[in-house]
């Protein structure tokens, strides 16, 4: 197959250059930024086309990935269907993690395959998401004649290619989003608390770690520990009593202790009682 990149960003030029790494034909790439071309270039080399102009790729390959941001893709896709006639014998797909492949139409009534791939990774840039795709899961959907190929390029690309449903797109990109990005603003919350007493996260770089590993071994119910799983309501109380002028930060506690009682009453840890109490002094947020 001959493979073109729709945008030159971190995902698409490491994608691109784990395809090329594997064997894969890379041919050409395209982004509107002269930047974000010579970005490419340096990882995919010479022997690649680069153009700002999208259609170029779309008539030297046959496998069009289009890698731009999420809010692109569309406009990308009109641009293509105005611009071109029969696309017969070609395959386009998307690396969004919410969206499904039908939002490449109305490429298909042109006669090309639809697809999405997206690889269940976080890429803060361009290097480390190349050293981590090899040990990441590819999702993908689409067409039944473009998932052979879709497979395929995720098996060269990540440690393994996991099939889902286009309706099942978004609740698991919301799941991504929980355990990703906003674990990072669970921390960045956890820092501000720190800031207070001058204490950097350093120290508790161990216990993540520690918490991380436990979740990888046992799963989330199993790892969970601490005051709410112990039932220690003296302790809550007074985390909320020191977050008096935190209001955002006491929100997410209720919330997220409410979830964790949720975990205890599965665990059978803890008397009614005590269910009770908790219950009360978390104002009834029990992420119910």
């Amino acid at each position: 197959m001959n493979v073109g990149i729709v945008g030159a960003g971190k995902v698409g030029v490491s994608i691109g250059f784990m395809m090329k790494k594997s064997g894969i034909a890379v041919r050409a790439v395209s982004d509107v930024l002269d930047a974000s071309l010579d970005t490419a270039r340096q990882y995919l080399a010479e022997d690649v086309s680069y153009t700002k102009n999208n259609l170029d790729v779309v008539k030297d390959c046959d496998v069009i990935a289009i890698t731009t941001q999420d809010r692109v893709i569309k406009d990308v896709v009109r641009e293509i269907d105005a611009g071109t006639g029969r696309l017969d014998g070609k395959m386009f797909f998307h690396t969004s993690g919410a969206d499904p492949s039908s939002i490449l139409r109305p490429l298909d009534e042109k006669g090309a395959l639809l697809g999405s791939l997206h690889p269940l990774q976080t890429f803060p840039d361009i290097d480390s998401a190349i050293s981590v795709l090899p040990d990441t899961y590819i999702f993908i959907e689409g067409d039944e004649g473009a998932l052979e190929t879709l497979t395929s390029i995720g098996e060269k690309i990540g440690c393994r290619v996991q099939m889902i449903g286009s309706d099942d797109k978004v609740l698991y990109h919301l799941s991504a989003v929980f355990v990703c990005n906003l674990l990072c603003a669970l921390y960045y919350a956890g820092e501000k608390i720190m800031d207070v007493i001058n204490i950097d996260l350093e120290p508790f770089l161990p216990i993540i770690r520690a918490t991380l590993k436990n979740i990888e071994n046992k799963g989330p119910l199993m790892s969970l520990t601490g005051p709410v799983i112990r039932g220690d309501l003296k302790t809550v109380e007074a985390h909320l009593l020191a977050m008096k002028d935190m209001e955002d930060y006491k929100d997410v506690y209720k919330v997220l202790s409410g979830i964790a009682l949720r975990m205890a009453e599965e665990r059978k840890m803890l008397d009614e009682e005590t269910i009770r109490r908790l219950r009360s002094v978390l104002g009834g947020k029990t992420g119910e």
